[in-house]
């Protein structure tokens, strides 16, 4: 085997173990990344908290309206219960009775709208659930598809280092190191083929001498002009 195909196999082998391990990161940090989970269980926690600070408004201000009611109701006992016969005294008790009842429609108009807010908190408060509880089964359905591709992907990968020791074992370590040197310069890829006449992967056209010297089988030869060998079948 020369050593131009020798190279070009490994290349080939390399090229698939750096699409399997480009598509392992990738589902690695899908697995990792729950960004819209945490934005979820976030929304819901600020959902909850507003909710529940409606619920103690609107709980005081039952507790308001009632104690209003009460003292209303302890004044207007007071102010017909017969027990009370000064005029003044009579008169003051009425106007304290009218106040009582403008300040309680006050309270109670503050009552209802604590209600509404309650109503609506609570209504955000189900969304906020319901949209947590969608992206926790999404993220489910997504981690499992995820999680067979990466134990295929595993497996694939295995086969292909054997491949990949197999092929490697056939190289002069020198030839290996020239390899290992264009694969880190020229992004994964060190060897191409020659198609049509050019250089396949930046389409440089050879001349007619140069593509014969790509096709010797007794040295390698290099594009001149992105510098990868070149491996003419």
């Amino acid at each position: 085997m020369s050593a131009a195909l020798g190279l070009y196999r490994l290349q080939q082998v390399d090229s698939q173990i750096d699409q399997i391990q480009a598509r392992l990161k990738v589902i690695q940090q899908t697995l990792e990344n729950d960004a819209e989970l945490r934005a979820a269980t976030e929304q819901l926690a600020a959902s909850d908290a507003t909710y529940k600070d409606a619920e103690r408004i609107l709980k005081q201000s039952e507790v308001e309206v009632e104690k209003q009611s009460i003292k209303i109701e302890q004044t207007e006992a007071s102010l017909y219960g017969g027990h009370v016969h000064n005029p003044k005294e009579l008169q003051d008790l009425q106007k304290d009775v009218a106040s009582l009842k403008r300040h309680l429609a006050t309270l109670e108009e503050r009552q209802l709208e604590a209600m509404l807010v309650v109503e609506m908190t609570e209504k955000d408060w189900h969304n906020a659930k319901s949209i947590l509880e969608r992206v926790q089964s999404n993220l489910g359905e997504q981690h499992r598809g995820l999680a067979l591709d990466s134990s295929s992907l595993h497996k694939g990968l295995e086969r292909l280092n054997s491949e990949r020791q197999a092929v490697f074992s056939d190289i002069a370590q020198q030839t290996m190191a020239t390899y290992n040197q264009l694969r880190q310069q020229r992004r994964g890829i060190a060897v191409t083929t020659l198609s049509d006449g050019s250089c396949a992967a930046c389409g440089t056209t050879l001349t007619p001498s140069q593509q014969q010297t790509a096709r010797s089988t007794s040295q390698l030869f290099y594009c001149p002009s992105c510098g990868r060998i070149l491996y003419a079948d």
